[in-house]
């Protein structure tokens, strides 16, 4: 289900992690594994990819992924503080270096007020947690295959915004 654009995202983005010597975990609801699917496809990838959960079920998000109850409670598992929650919940977890958490709305029925395409993408780094807010056009399949490249070419965006030495995964700084 993986499209050529996911696929060659996902080889940069395994190629920029294994030359820092990082890597990477993911805590899915919306795409129910596909983000590290597209990763797995990789030759090498065991190399930067810990693992992941599907955390399609609420209280999973929370079983697996360490979001706390009452953050779920307040704003709802399609939200941004619930994507910053899955990734960081799934990086310390899993012992990786950064987290993806991706939470939203494939449709075709809304959930908690959010229209189908409406989807969350964190990314943290362990010191910094991004959440971006999208609305991805399509059927579900287009919204959760959009979601998983979104995801992919966001974090090869946060990747480069770090400036590495000439020691694999020694950062000279970290542009916030």
């Amino acid at each position: 289900m993986s499209s050529p654009e996911a696929a060659g995202t996902a080889q940069r983005v395994h190629e920029a992690l294994l030359a820092r010597g990082e890597t990477v975990a993911a805590a899915e609801s919306l795409t129910a594994g596909l983000f590290c699917a597209a990763l797995a496809a990789v030759p090498g990838a065991s190399a930067t990819l810990r693992g992941g959960a599907v955390v399609y079920a609420t209280d999973l998000k929370t079983t697996l992924a360490g979001v706390a109850p009452e953050l779920l409670a307040v704003s709802g598992p399609v939200s941004e503080p619930a994507a910053a929650a899955l990734a960081e919940g799934i990086r310390s977890r899993c012992s990786a270096t950064w987290g993806v958490g991706i939470t939203g709305v494939a449709g075709p029925d809304p959930v908690d007020e959010h229209g189908p395409g409406r989807v969350y993408l964190g990314l943290s780094d362990g010191l910094v947690t991004v959440v971006h807010e999208l609305d991805l056009p399509g059927d579900r399949a287009a919204v959760r295959a959009g979601a998983v490249q979104e995801a992919l070419a966001r974090l090869l965006g946060r990747l480069a915004e770090h400036v590495v030495s000439g020691k694999p995964g020694e950062d000279e700084g970290v542009t916030p």
